[in-house]
């Protein structure tokens, strides 16, 4: 039995290995002193020989933990554990390393913190040994290898990447250039390579940490919480994302469960005195520009406020760490987003929006700041965070801080990424229908923006623009709509001189999309991509400058120029909007023959999509403007919605045979049927087909 398990314990396969862990559990519940002994001496004999593969190694170790989890193995076998442990965490294998780890865990589990008390130079030094080190600072041959391979292919990319500039080097320009490559290799290598035992090793701390909870509280000194904070400020993210894992653990020390509730902290508890320091370093982690160690500081963050009951304790750190969890409310990863919706529920037990009022002056220095960082992402969440105090947080509390907030607005407008400047343009609308005195003098610039986003590229940023310029109508009135109606009108009739073969992504390459994204011709232009800042693949790339930027596998960064029919669909939306404004109902009706007209004009690839965006918003307009109005102006779209029906693009049909559906449902389907018949009996069979055989449907959204 014993030796099955030993085989599974060193086996090559983690699956089997796993497999004899379980078993070696079960097995020690029925076993006797002699069969512990037995086991001791095997996995230290293990751990002992020079000759040791690293699964045996491994086996020891991991075998061990278990013994130090399960059973009293006294504190001589404990001596043997603790030193093998830290001769191993320099082992050249990583499994090894992280198995000796765990068994000063486990060690701290059985014996306290004393083990950490006992190891902790060793600890830290083997930690501080690593936080910097050479390229060539490796144990093994093969690994030395390994990175000399990695550093001469860094090197050949950087000199590639300058051959262009050599030609115009006279004299020591050769040598100063060759210097500069291999300085970019080495730093490139320096931010993104492994670290070899830095990780293992503030892994290990990590594990001392977790087993001692809160009997460490005493053992956090300056000195350790300095040699954190040195990993938190490094310029490798996995080292920073490391640090951050074993931050939080760190403040969970600070948890005594076993105080009664509502026990007032004091400065004998560590976390609470070191606690302004804890707040900077996460809130730093909060805005890291990998999400990767935005996830881990937010697993810290909540550690932190969740080790602190108090109320009034918390209030120091609130300033810090609420801007910035609330703004990862809307990160672009899911993972940051997510867990930091549900961290926000569990520490602002409803209040949140009482905390960002008390902290107003922090939290817009922040949305400000965040509005210019390089992520096109932070931009955009930075954006939806501003149009969420407009219309969330007390007016009073945000009016002394409107104009900052629309100058920031302002130039998101001219991102060059396109959901930045969709977020914005929503963003401006909700600010100038919560603030319409303070946003008065802001409108002459907001309206050429606003109409630039009415008729760009992007289909979403079009109906974005639409509904933040219906908020203008709703918050100046006449004024506005008498300006907003013209635009709707010139809009529609500009659909005619769309010219006939426009291409949808003129200018851009017509090779396969990689990844789902439109690839631009340009982005084989070499200087775009080489000896630029690094950042995270997909969402964390800088996908979008403030300037002339650019860069990232998925550049959303294509721009041409608008087309007469994109304004028109855009004015389509707008149409749609201003339909459930009240008083402008009858105008949007004096409309629908402009709209009908502009739907004649067929002579352009795109118009069936204009015909598709029509089917859609039709519903909601005759929904706005009253069934009585809106019958009058039936005729003359009926063509158009069978025209579409019958379309070979598939979004058009269904889209036209949804908006027979709801005009059905909203007029009747028995009316709907007999004006058909009265314009055109040849429909009937289509109408039949599509409308008197649906499914209940419960209306047109609104």
């Amino acid at each position: 039995m014993t030796e099955a398990i030993l085989t599974k314990l060193h086996s090559s396969k983690k699956l089997e290995r796993d497999r004899g862990l379980n078993e070696l559990k079960e097995h020690l519940k029925s076993t006797d002193e002699a069969g512990i002994s037995a086991l001791k001496e095997t996995f230290t004999g293990y751990l002992k020989d020079e000759s040791s593969t690293w699964e045996i190694k491994h086996a020891g170790l991991m075998g061990s933990s278990v013994l130090l989890s399960l059973c009293d193995c006294g504190e001589d076998y404990g001596t043997t554990m603790q030193e093998e442990a830290l001769r191993l965490l320099e082992d050249e294998e990583f499994r090894v390393r992280l198995a000796a780890g765990e068994v000063m865990g486990a060690l701290c589990r059985r014996f306290g913190p004393v083990i950490y008390a006992n190891t902790k130079q060793t600890t830290l030094q083997g930690i501080r040994d690593n936080l910097e080190r050479q390229p060539h600072g490796f144990g093994s041959e093969k690994e030395k290898e390994e990175a000399d391979r990695l550093m001469q292919k860094l090197y050949n990319s950087c000199t590639s990447s300058s051959d262009s500039d050599s030609d115009d080097d006279h004299g020591g320009g050769g040598f100063k250039l060759e210097r500069q490559n291999s300085t970019d290799s080495a730093q490139i290598f320096h931010d993104t390579a492994g670290w070899k035992s830095l990780e293992t090793w503030m892994k290990c701390l990590q594990c001392m940490l977790e087993n001692c909870g809160y009997s460490f509280n005493p053992y956090i000194d300056q000195e350790l919480l300095d040699l954190v904070f040195d990993t938190l400020n490094h310029t490798n993210r996995f080292v920073r994302e490391t640090g951050y894992y074993v931050c939080g653990t760190l403040v969970s020390c600070g948890l005594d469960d076993t105080a009664p509730a509502g026990t007032e902290l004091t400065n004998e508890n560590a976390i609470y005195r070191h606690g302004q320091q804890f707040a900077e370093y996460l809130g730093k982690g909060l805005a890291d520009n990998w999400s990767q160690v935005r996830l881990a500081a937010s697993v810290a963050t909540r550690k932190f406020l969740e080790s602190i009951h108090s109320e009034k304790a918390r209030e120091p750190f609130y300033p810090i760490l609420i801007p910035r969890m609330c703004l990862n409310r809307y990160y672009v990863a899911e993972g940051v987003r997510i867990y930091n919706q549900e961290t926000w529920k569990r520490v602002t037990a409803g209040e949140g929006k009482h905390l960002v009022e008390r902290c107003i002056k922090e939290t817009v220095d922040f949305y400000i700041t965040e509005t210019e960082a390089d992520n096109h992402a932070v931009r955009e969440a930075a954006c939806a965070c501003i149009a969420e105090l407009g219309h969330k947080i007390d007016k009073d509390v945000v009016r002394p801080h409107v104009s900052r907030l629309l100058d920031a607005l302002l130039v998101c407008f001219a991102d060059q990424s396109w959901p930045v400047r969709d977020a914005a343009c929503i963003a401006c609308g909700n600010f100038v229908l919560c603030f319409p005195e303070e946003s008065r003098d802001s409108i002459p610039a907001l309206y050429p923006l606003f109409y630039e986003n009415l008729q760009d590229n992007i289909p979403s940023v079009r109906q974005g623009a639409a509904i933040a310029l219906g908020n203008v109508v709703k918050a100046y009135g006449a004024e506005a709509a008498a300006i907003v109606i013209d635009k709707i009108k010139e809009g529609l009739q500009g659909v005619e001189k769309q010219t006939e073969n426009a291409e949808r992504y003129g200018g851009l390459d017509k090779s396969p999309a990689t990844f789902g994204v439109v690839k631009k011709a340009r982005d084989n232009d070499m200087d775009l991509h080489t000896n630029q800042t690094m950042y995270s693949c997909g969402s964390l790339a800088p996908k979008m400058g403030r300037g002339k930027r650019g860069g990232g596998c998925m550049d959303h960064q294509f721009k041409r120029p608008s087309e007469p029919w994109e304004l028109g669909e855009g004015c389509v939306h707008l149409m749609a909007e201003m339909s459930h404004i009240t008083q402008y109902q009858k105008d949007v009706c004096n409309l629908l023959p402009v709209l009908a007209k502009a739907m004649s004009h067929q002579h352009y690839t795109q118009h069936v999509v204009f015909t598709e965006t029509v089917c859609k918003q039709l519903p909601r307009i005759a929904t706005g403007v009253g069934k009585r109005p809106f019958k009058m102006y039936l005729e003359y779209f009926l063509d158009y919605i069978f025209y579409g029906l019958k379309c070979e693009n598939a979004l058009t049909s269904s889209a036209a045979s949804q908006c027979l559906q709801d005009l059905a449902k909203l007029l009747g389907p028995n009316i709907l049927r007999g004006r058909v018949e009265h314009l055109n009996p040849r429909y009937l069979e289509d109408f039949d087909a599509n409308v008197m055989q649906m499914p209940p449907y419960p209306g047109p959204p609104v």
